[in-house]
């Protein structure tokens, strides 16, 4: 009996179950949810703050969670995402490539501005920190008639890849839900149930519907390569999913929240001190408060514990010092990351301070550069093929796109005194290293053709102005005719 391969949507279902279940579990530690279910407590609170209804009942469940996981992650891709831009060089020193890498960077730039890709590309940055990866989705909106850039959910992204070859994309299939009204609007498919589960197959070649478990339609790829740019956060050797920020620091500060639970409970009773009686059988109607008095058999005595006696508290601060220096530490964000400049450092010594911050934020942006060219890559390719016109914005449908080379410039990640770097650029210029373009991106000009043209307008100006009057030409001598 022959073999028979189940439909896509039943094998998607047994696809990635590890992969996935991390992804949950690692989101939900950055949400706040952090502590392990004790077995002498079912309950579950929704929120922080929520946890001191369960006081009265359950005075032992107070726990706090400081959520190092969520500021460290956001801490760090504020470092990462520090301001960059995308330029495009020309490939060689011809006009024709000049141009076209001018037309292509415009492009871009209005493609930025069309889908507010500063604002996704930095929530993007803090989804694929907590998960371990990220990923774009680059394609064509015939209603707009433009590149429309999304960003998928990795939880519903599956891929496959050549052999040993992880870089070699040859399957992408993403697995997302519709309302009825969005599958109705987007693919004219009429259902009565509320939400249906939507699944895209790409290839190079393909591109295949399916819809409510069953294919709606099979079509070549109209695009002529995979639409899909994935990622990881920090690769690992020999893998193709990143790894996560989270896992590292999940041990620490889980210790963290319990050390500080513990310290609260031992101050609060403190402050409402344990009443301890010696020598007394039982006792009935003993109430602590001010002026009472108790009368106690002979031989017994009556005093408050004293829960601060013999330095306990200190050990419990040095012990949460400890933590707080072990999470600082595996996550490569020094204390001084958050403010904390008691030395007062600048310049080399605040960067040596930070340098574990920078080797981090670096590695980071390798990782990112490759993703953002790939997608600009994928968007010229898209403008060449579907986007009509001539004007500015646009790519000729038979430029050759091999003569540009896009490259992404990131901004500084610690304060800079800019006046080294202007006196460097200057000189490059002048000897003839660097264009004026490339110095004036290293210099974080957001558009430095459109600057270049500002001036050489002032230039002229004031060359109009400061230019001396001209100096009248002699009028040619009357020579008498004789």
């Amino acid at each position: 009996m022959p073999i028979t391969k189940a439909p896509l949507p039943q094998q998607l279902n047994q696809l990635d179950r590890d992969r996935f279940s991390r992804y949950r579990t690692l989101l939900k530690f950055y949400q706040g949810d952090q502590w392990l279910n004790t077995p002498y407590s079912q309950t579950t609170v929704s929120a922080p703050w929520l946890e001191l209804e369960n006081e009265p009942r359950y005075p032992w469940l107070r726990r706090l969670t400081l959520n190092y996981a969520k500021v460290l992650i956001d801490k760090i891709t504020a470092y990462t995402m520090a301001g960059f831009k995308i330029a495009v060089d020309p490939a060689d020193q011809t006009k024709a490539s000049a141009d076209l890498a001018k037309r292509a960077e415009d492009a871009l730039a209005r493609i930025n501005e069309a889908n507010v890709l500063t604002a996704i590309d930095f929530d993007t940055e803090i989804d694929t920190a907590i998960l371990g990866d990220g990923c774009y989705k680059v394609t064509w909106d015939p209603t707009t008639k433009d590149v429309r850039v999304t960003t998928p959910d990795v939880q519903g992204i599956f891929a496959w890849w050549l052999g040993d070859d992880t870089a070699r994309l040859w399957r992408v299939a993403s697995k997302y839900v519709l309302s009825a009204e969005e599958i109705e609007m987007l693919h004219g498919y009429e259902t009565q149930k509320a939400t249906v589960v939507v699944i895209e197959d790409w290839t190079d070649r393909s591109y295949d519907l399916w819809i409510d478990g069953k294919i709606a339609s099979s079509s070549r790829n109209p695009y002529g390569f995979i639409p899909y740019v994935i990622y990881p956060n920090i690769r690992e050797p020999k893998q193709f999913w990143g790894a996560s920020d989270i896992p590292q620091i999940m041990q620490p500060t889980r210790e963290l929240n319990r050390a500080m639970s513990q310290l609260s409970r031992i101050l609060e009773l403190s402050g409402n001190p344990i009443t301890v009686l010696e020598g007394v059988d039982r006792a009935t109607d003993i109430t602590v408060q001010p002026g009472q008095i108790w009368e106690l058999p002979e031989k017994s005595k009556a005093y408050l514990l004293d829960l601060l006696q013999g330095g306990g508290v200190k050990l419990h601060i040095d012990y949460i010092d400890a933590l707080y220096r072990t999470i600082h530490d595996l996550s490569e964000s020094p204390r001084t990351a958050f403010g904390d400049n008691q030395k007062a450092l600048s310049g080399v010594a605040l960067e040596m301070e930070l340098h574990p911050l920078l080797q981090k934020v670096r590695r980071k942006r390798l990782i990112r550069s490759d993703a953002y060219n790939r997608r600009s890559d994928m968007i010229l390719k898209l403008l060449r093929q579907f986007k009509e016109g001539s004007g500015p914005g646009t790519i000729p449908h038979d430029a050759n796109l091999s003569q540009i080379r896009s490259r992404i410039i990131w901004g500084d990640v610690l304060p800079q005194d800019h006046s080294r770097t202007v006196d460097d650029e200057t000189r490059l210029v002048e000897k003839g290293i660097h264009s004026r373009k490339r110095a004036a991106d290293n210099l974080g000009i957001d558009n430095p053709e459109a600057e270049f043209d500002r001036w050489i307008v002032e230039q002229r100006q004031v060359e109009a102005i400061t230019a001396p009057p001209a100096t009248p030409a002699p009028e040619p001598s009357k020579v008498q005719p004789k």
